[in-house]
């Protein structure tokens, strides 16, 4: 079985004075997968997973890589793609 490729689609930066930094959409294995963001954080950039907001009021992811690896991927092509912009 052949490794598809990552890429991202769309990178929207924001600026503002906030932690959220930018939007990105990513595609790989034929689909695009909306709402990835870049956050500044304590550690320096990370890419957080789309998500929800539940009727309680918390944050919940919608999209969940199935191994470590294609976090890592996906993290680095969207760190990649909002440093190069």
């Amino acid at each position: 079985m052949e490794e598809n490729s990552i890429s991202v689609s769309r990178i929207y930066k924001l600026e503002t004075d906030s932690k959220l930094k930018a939007f990105a959409d990513v595609a790989f294995s034929g689909i695009v997968v909306k709402g990835f963001s870049v956050v500044n954080g304590e550690k320096g950039l990370f890419v957080s997973m789309p998500r929800h907001q539940g009727k309680d009021g918390k944050w919940y992811n919608t999209v969940y890589p199935q191994t470590k690896e294609l976090k890592q991927q996906l993290s680095e092509a969207v760190l990649e793609a909002y440093q190069g912009s």
